[in-house]
């Protein structure tokens, strides 16, 4: 319990305030009332009843800590940005914030799942990471973004495909747990993939057909001949340059790549269950966090084995939509019509 010298209904006051010469003591009292639970963040509304009384409405909404390792490999680092703070300037510190809550609000609003873990967890982030690091990555309790090497690589902040698919990684975490290597890790790659374009797309408001399917686009530079990472819509054409080589994506079972590399090819062969996604949405049409994504949102809410295959996933995709649409719905045909399109097998589900 916190007994603070202030009353809440004072704070819920100032709180409401919609003055410009206010702007920042309403967001401090904002910030105060939450702290009444700092694992938990609320989106504050403030309305007047009947009889002139404030009510004060409590929702779930993100709770976000942006840190700057200043070129260091030291985590967290300096905070430089919490929940209800203006922008700072910084463009890495203001695109993973926006990011964060970009990523906090599919889940949220459409998933009705509070935060990664579905409990609220405050969502934390350290950019300048590193000195001109190459990469984008979630510990397992925090994202990390490293700022590019400037030759072939941006800043990793400026994707949010990027930034919802390392956090998708955090909620598979909480929830399937699949292994990371083979076919369950480059499932889990998949999710990541999945989710980090269902983030970007519920952010543009764009239908499956408007989107281009592709995650990592615009970090490379100007120097590399290629469009993104990966493309989901078509698995091995992302990029093809003199320096980084062919997108080694595949897009049909026929052509899974056995390796020891890459955790067993994880991020390989994940374009098949990508371009699998792909299909259905495309099939059913519209938006694809909708009927596509509730139904791989599913799955993993109905639970996976840590080392599911391919088939033993396409399965419970197709287990995941009878359950909500019926047996001999649109929504069946499409998944399964999508696995087959990539030559995943699932005459063994319902």
């Amino acid at each position: 319990m916190v007994h603070g010298i202030v009353p809440p209904y004072l704070l819920a006051r100032i709180a409401e305030l919609d003055d410009a010469r206010f702007a920042h003591a309403a967001r401090s009292a904002r910030r105060t009332l939450l702290d009444v639970d700092p694992l938990r963040a609320a989106r504050l509304s403030f309305s007047l009843d009947e009889d002139n009384n404030l009510v004060v409405e409590i929702g779930d909404g993100p709770n976000r800590t942006v840190s700057d390792a200043e070129n260091s490999e030291t985590l967290p680092g300096t905070t430089v940005r919490s929940e209800g703070d203006d922008a700072t300037g910084d463009e890495a510190v203001d695109e993973a914030y926006d990011g964060l809550g970009a990523t906090f609000a599919l889940f949220s609003e459409v998933y009705g799942r509070n935060s990664i873990d579905g409990a609220g967890l405050p969502l934390d982030a350290t950019v300048h990471y590193g000195v001109d690091y190459d990469n984008a990555f979630w510990n397992g309790d925090r994202m990390v973004f490293g700022d590019g090497d400037g030759e072939i690589f941006r800043r990793f902040t400026a994707s949010l495909t990027v930034i919802g698919h390392e956090l998708a990684h955090g909620v598979t975490q909480y929830t399937a747990e699949l292994v990371y290597e083979g076919q369950s890790g480059a499932l889990n790659e998949s999710l990541s993939d999945v989710f980090g374009a269902l983030v970007e797309q519920y952010s543009l408001e764009q239908t499956a057909a408007e989107a281009s399917w592709l995650i990592g686009a615009g970090l490379f530079t100007d120097e590399v001949e290629g469009t993104a990472l990966r493309s989901m819509k078509a698995p091995g054409t992302a990029y093809d340059d003199d320096v980084l080589g062919a997108d080694p994506q595949p897009a049909h079972f026929d052509d899974f790549v056995e390796t020891d590399d890459d955790n067993g090819g994880v991020h390989i062969n994940s374009g098949i269950p990508n371009r699998a996604f792909y299909l259905v949405a495309e099939s059913l049409g519209g938006n694809a966090w909708e009927r596509a994504g509730q139904i791989w949102y599913d799955t993993l809410e109905l639970g996976l084995k840590p080392r599911s295959t391919f088939a033993e996933f396409a399965v419970a995709t197709v287990t995941a939509a009878a359950a909500r649409y019926g047996d001999a719905s649109d929504e069946v045909e499409a998944v399964r019509a999508g696995w087959a399109g990539v030559g995943v097998a699932v005459e063994a589900a319902v």
